[in-house]
């Protein structure tokens, strides 16, 4: 998580002292233009655009590709709600898809779950853990399908040496209290495409029809809602984008030394990455969930269950399983040719991962040495309760 302190407060002053605080209206480069030309040019990509949250740059990003009613939208079911709710803000539904053991969404179940309605596919980098994106790229080209990853809970992370959230046709962002880059709230989209990045550009300002000096790749303009970013939010990420790097790299540091201390343990499974070299989340994966609930109480702070922080996981997003819309008449379940379910018994298999791993807090803003001793106690514990998973033959810690 990013720290936010004295170079941010003081990157504010000039902004409030202009007066133009907002994105247009006589502001229209500033800070948010430097930033989204930065951002464009650091993660290798065509255009950006800065939003006022990661959900709107999501729903934007669905707007961009075309998604709407009638259509399925495959989710992981280990993400933030917002993920799943998404596809029902522009008329479409979320299908969830089981993870796998690298906690990011199952190749295997995407083909499983893919029908004739299937339009997107939103895999999640969660927790700084890259997905397969090799081949779930591979999956939408041979079925015509459109992918907008959502690289919130990963900004800057890379997976085998591009930047996730620029691999898919496009990638969405946040900024909130908790990402990578922190500015309290605010979001990002990005794409190689003309056409999406004018649809996104449209759809985030209402007020777009009025601005002459957008280029809309000659699109006739659509209304919009309200999505812009300010120049004060601008000015905290030009800032905040220096800091990137500096702090993803203290991640893949303390994660690879975690990890390798860890691993030296053979009854304790680390668990499995789709890049370890470009790894910046650390998890383990017990034999059962006794025994990650036994190591989450024993490690006390840095180490959570996954199954204990509910808010992520598909069984507990009320509204989406009951299928309640915000008005009687605008249901998408209503306008799916198909009957979208979500019976009890979906993706059992993710639950059960969920309930036996546990996330590992790598303190890219705590010293090294203090993490290398955190690790070391944990390795202790193992070799003090045999009940951990012993890895199968083959299995090798990554």
């Amino acid at each position: 998580m990013a720290r936010v302190g004295l170079r941010e407060w003081l990157a504010l002053a000039p902004v409030i002292a202009s007066g133009r605080l907002a994105r247009y209206n006589g502001s229209e480069g500033g800070p948010l233009a430097y930033f989204e030309a930065a951002f464009s040019d650091k993660f290798d990509v065509k255009h950006t655009l800065t939003t006022s949250n990661g959900t709107g740059a999501l729903i934007a990003a669905l707007v961009a590709a075309g998604i709407g009613p009638g259509d399925e939208v495959l989710v992981p079911a280990y993400t933030w709600i917002a993920t799943a709710a998404a596809p029902l803000a522009v008329g479409a539904v979320p299908v969830i898809v089981d993870i796998d053991a690298t906690l990011t969404i199952s190749p295997s179940d995407i083909l499983r779950k893919i029908t004739p309605a299937t339009r997107a596919i939103i895999p999640v980098h969660m927790a700084n853990m890259a997905c397969d994106m090799d081949a779930i790229m591979k999956i939408a080209r041979d079925h015509g399908l459109i992918v907008i990853e959502d690289a919130c809970q990963a900004v800057g992370v890379s997976y085998k040496g591009r930047r996730v959230g620029t691999i898919g046709d496009l990638g969405a962002f946040s900024f909130n209290q908790f990402k990578n880059i922190s500015i309290g709230e605010g979001g990002a989209i990005v794409t190689n495409n003309d056409e999406y990045f004018a649809r996104a550009r449209m759809y985030h300002d209402i007020g777009a029809v009025f601005r002459g000096h957008l280029d809309n790749a000659n699109m006739p303009p659509i209304p919009g809602i309200n999505l812009k970013a300010s120049q004060i939010q601008g000015a905290m990420l030009k800032v905040q984008l220096r800091k990137l790097d500096p702090m993803l790299r203290r991640m893949r540091e303390r994660r690879a030394m975690m990890a390798d201390i860890i691993a030296r343990n053979p009854n304790f499974r680390v668990g499995p990455s789709h890049d370890p070299a470009g790894a910046a989340g650390l998890h383990a994966i017990f034999e059962t969930q006794d025994d990650a609930m036994a190591f989450a109480r024993a490690q006390k702070r840095g180490v959570q269950r996954i199954h204990d922080s509910s808010r992520h996981i598909f069984s507990f997003w009320q509204p989406i399983l009951e299928q309640r819309p915000i008005h009687p008449k605008m249901n998408p379940y209503a306008w799916t040719e198909r009957k979208v379910q979500y019976p009890p018994d979906m993706c059992a298999a993710s639950l059960d991962i969920l309930k036996r791993s546990c996330r590992i807090s790598v303190g890219e803003n705590y010293p090294q040495p203090l993490m290398r001793y955190l690790a070391h106690g944990m390795a202790r514990w193992g070799n003090e309760n045999p009940g951990l998973l012993r890895p199968s033959p083959g299995y090798r810690n990554s």
